[in-house]
Formats: structure tokens, C-alpha cells, sequence
């Protein structure tokens, strides 16, 4: 294998962790203040480790946004997404709410249909389709939900809600990436969420207890640290080696809801999980494919 891909893969294991240890601190927070609240914290956390990145390298210019208009769109995206994952581990343990949020690549396929004109074959189509349907297994409609009674369906919902921004975000970058370097597609996004966050938060503010800041620096810390070795992955090795390892934050899930909740994971959570990961493995060898063939085809023509 190629030393990069390597690289990239170790990289991209490095980022699903520290994306794990920022959920678990979170959903810690979350048990002890309002959502949007958490989502402030969580944006306004990291900006100090950009910043001083930026500092670093010098890399100021970077900052300078090219399009207002999409990046304040990005920003409201962000805050949903957030929002309405903090909301989801407050109801769900990590792995139902991972389980349920990784049918964001699959939307990422669905919607770029409407909002990019790409053609998808039915192979991909049937893949989203079974995807949603493992979406269902979990979120359990119709039913009270084991985990914390009626409760679990609207923490599902939640979830879905989060994936859905998280795609709509994702669709939103490949307009920006054109005009917009990585660094202001990334510190925009938070900058904004922060300020749209805090407002929103602040008529139903909780002080902070002493006892939680740490929690709010290891925010800061993985925050910044997941989104370092997330860009360095991509850049690094080709997206179809990278891109089947972010399912291994639903072994992450698994581990810390053992660890610190004592919550194992249920047979229809497990049974969902399956059928998302597998229709979002197929969609990734499929798009593998069609590039291939597409570069192949273009190197005949030039032949």
C-alpha cells in the first residue's frame, strides 16, 4: 500500500477517536445543560486551537471569505447539525445515535441529484433505500422505544434531523470549495455557529459549573484535533481508502457507552447499524467504480 494511504488511514483513525472523545464530552455537558447551550460551547471550544494554528503558520490570508452569503448559510447548517446531534445523545446512547447519523453519506448521495443534477443508478438508489430502511430499524416508529421509553423516537428523529443538515452542509461545501480555502470553510462555519448558538442560548443560559470546564477544554482540544487529522487524511490518501473508516466511530460508540454508561448495544441497534454500514460501504464502491471508469475513459480520449 502506498506509504501516503498509510498515513492517511492512521490519520483518519486518529480523527474518528478524537471526533468520539468530543461526542462523550458532549453528551456530558448535555446532561446538565440545554442543547443549543452544549452546540455554543462546542463551537466557541475550538476556535482559540484554530486560531492558534493559523498563528502558527501564518496563514492569515487563508481567513478571508470569498462568498458571505454560503458561508452564512454553512453557519445555520452547522448550528442544526449540532443542535439536533447534542439533542440525540441527550436522549440516545452514542452508538444508537451514531448508528442513525451515518445515513448522512447516504443522503449526501440522494440530494445531490436535485442539487447538482448527478446521475444515480438504481444499484446506488437501492443502496439509500435499504439504508433508510436500517435507519428505521433503529429509530423503532410505531413503538416506545426500550432505551428511554417514548423518548428514543424523538432522539431518532433528532438524529435523522442532524444528518440531513450535516448533508445539505457537506453539498454546501463543494459549491464553496472552488473560491474558499479549508481554513475559512472550517473557522466560518464555527465562528458563526458560535455567535448564532449563543444568541439562541442565551434566554435559557446555565451557568457553568468549575466542575465542567475541563470537560469544555477536551471539547476544544478534540474538536480541533479531529478536524487536524480529518483535512490531513483527505489529503493524504484518495477518498475511497479513508472515507469506509468513519464507520469506525460506531465501535468507538460501543466502547464508551460500555465504559462510562454501562450500556450495551441492543440486537435491532446492531441490526441497524449493519444494514447502514453496508449500503454506505456499497455507495462508496460504487462511486469507487464509476471514477475509475471515468478516468479511464478520459485517458482513451486522450489516447
Amino acid at each position: 500500500m502506498h506509504a501516503n494511504n498509510v498515513r492517511g488511514i492512521l490519520c483518519m483513525l486518529a480523527a474518528v477517536a478524537s471526533f468520539g472523545v468530543l461526542d462523550v464530552s458532549m453528551k456530558r455537558l448535555a446532561e446538565t445543560y440545554p442543547a443549543m447551550q452544549v452546540t455554543f460551547i462546542r463551537a466557541l471550544a475550538s476556535l482559540p486551537f484554530l486560531l492558534l494554528a493559523t498563528a502558527w503558520f501564518g496563514r492569515w490570508k487563508d481567513l478571508v471569505p470569498n462568498r458571505w452569503g454560503l458561508h452564512l448559510l454553512r453557519g445555520v447548517l452547522q448550528v442544526a447539525t449540532l443542535y439536533f446531534f447534542v439533542y440525540a445523545v441527550s436522549r440516545l446512547s452514542l452508538a444508537n445515535a451514531y448508528t442513525i447519523f451515518m445515513s448522512a453519506p447516504l443522503l449526501i448521495t440522494a440530494l445531490s441529484v436535485p442539487f447538482f443534477g448527478e446521475r444515480v443508478g438504481w444499484q446506488r438508489w437501492a443502496a439509500v433505500a435499504a439504508g433508510m430502511v436500517g435507519v428505521l430499524v433503529v429509530v423503532r416508529p410505531g413503538g416506545g422505544g426500550a432505551e428511554l421509553g417514548g423518548m428514543a423516537i424523538v432522539g431518532g428523529l433528532a438524529a435523522i434531523a442532524s444528518a440531513t443538515a450535516y448533508a445539505l452542509g457537506a453539498l454546501l461545501v463543494r459549491v464553496l470549495q472552488p473560491t474558499e480555502s479549508s481554513a475559512a470553510t472550517v473557522f466560518w462555519p464555527l465562528c458563526l455557529t458560535s455567535i448564532f448558538a449563543g444568541t439562541l442560548a442565551s434566554s435559557a443560559w446555565v451557568p457553568v459549573l468549575w466542575d465542567h470546564w475541563y470537560w469544555i477544554v477536551i471539547i476544544g482540544l478534540s474538536g480541533a484535533l479531529g478536524q487536524y487529522f480529518f483535512t490531513e487524511a483527505f489529503r493524504l490518501a484518495v477518498p475511497s481508502v479513508i472515507a469506509p473508516l468513519e464507520y469506525t466511530a460506531l465501535a468507538w460508540g460501543m466502547l464508551f457507552d460500555w465504559l462510562l454508561w454501562t450500556t450495551a448495544p441492543s440486537a435491532r441497534m446492531l441490526t441497524g447499524a449493519a444494514i447502514i454500514v453496508a449500503s454506505g460501504l456499497y455507495v462508496i464502491h460504487r462511486e469507487r467504480l464509476l471514477a475509475a471508469r471515468a478516468s479511464q475513459t478520459t485517458s482513451t480520449a486522450k489516447a
